[in-house]
């Protein structure tokens, strides 16, 4: 049991921390408008696809994961 306890300790504080980068994500001003970025407007229609900023949260999602994994 006390590994399911941690295990829901640790999903606990990694649910909160995406709320407090979701929170703060609007403030930062180069995410989501980074180069490699997609986004077509033409008349009264638009498509947006964070291509840039979902390949670089990717990397670095996937960094914290392996690290987290290590321990």
């Amino acid at each position: 049991m006390s590994d399911v306890g941690k295990s829901l300790v640790i999903l606990g504080l990694l649910i909160a921390l995406v709320g407090v980068v979701l929170t703060f994500v609007g403030r930062v001003p180069w995410l989501g408008r980074l180069p490699g970025d997609i986004y077509v407007q033409r008349g009264n229609w638009s498509f947006y696809f964070p291509l840039a900023t979902s390949l670089i949260l990717s990397v670095v999602l996937s960094l914290v994961f392996y690290l987290l994994g290590r321990r």
